[in-house]
């Protein structure tokens, strides 16, 4: 096994115990062992948990942020063919891609907000330095998708997907992102010009 394997299992390992069981919970050893990578070469990978830790959410924010913008990308050319002007589809796209998310068996809430209720303010740097990258990037998505004109509506946006994620955590299932659909709705009905009589 090289260098590449051997990190690929160690993430893999470490992003589903983590992820499911909680980052204190989860020692390096049971990340070896469910890995089956040696502790030798999982700490010259990674020489501290925090190293580690900071790694798997590094890789989670990455896909995760993908997979959004993948959704997000299909919803506005579906709804550029529909023809010219602003539409609210991109916008809402994100809303029907949490519903699937949630849908998820294995979905436990946001891991980068798990990450910081575990470790707290506090927590080491790295760590949290991820988390709210992660948190800087969906925030500056959701300002791509309103325009530069609506940076109050891209925080109020960023409140709904925080919100929903969180209730979903609590009650997994697409509820909680159906809701923050329709308010998300309303916010951007609210900001459109009335039509002429």
């Amino acid at each position: 096994m090289d260098d590449e394997e051997a990190r690929t299992r160690l993430l893999d390992a470490a992003e589903a115990l983590f992820y499911a069981d909680g980052i204190q919970a989860v020692g390096m050893d049971r990340v070896r062992a469910e890995s089956g990578v040696p502790l030798k070469r999982l700490y010259r990978l990674y020489p501290a948990k925090e190293s580690l830790v900071a790694a798997y959410l590094e890789r989670r924010d990455e896909r995760w942020m993908t997979s959004l913008r993948r959704a997000v990308t299909e919803a506005a050319k579906a709804s550029a063919s529909l023809g010219p002007g602003p539409s609210a589809a991109p916008v809402l796209a994100v809303f029907d891609w949490l519903a699937a998310w949630f849908c998820e068996p294995d979905f436990r809430g946001c891991a980068f907000l798990n990450a910081y209720g575990e470790l707290g303010a506090r927590g080491p740097a790295p760590i949290l330095d991820v988390v709210r990258r992660h948190k800087a990037r969906l925030r500056s998505l959701l300002a791509d998708l309103t325009g530069p004109a609506e940076e109050a509506l891209a925080d109020q946006l960023l409140i709904l997907v925080e919100g929903a994620t969180v209730t979903a955590a609590l009650d997994p299932g697409p509820a909680p992102a159906h809701r923050a659909r329709e308010v998300a709705e309303r916010l951007i009905r609210s900001l459109s010009p009335p039509s002429a009589p």
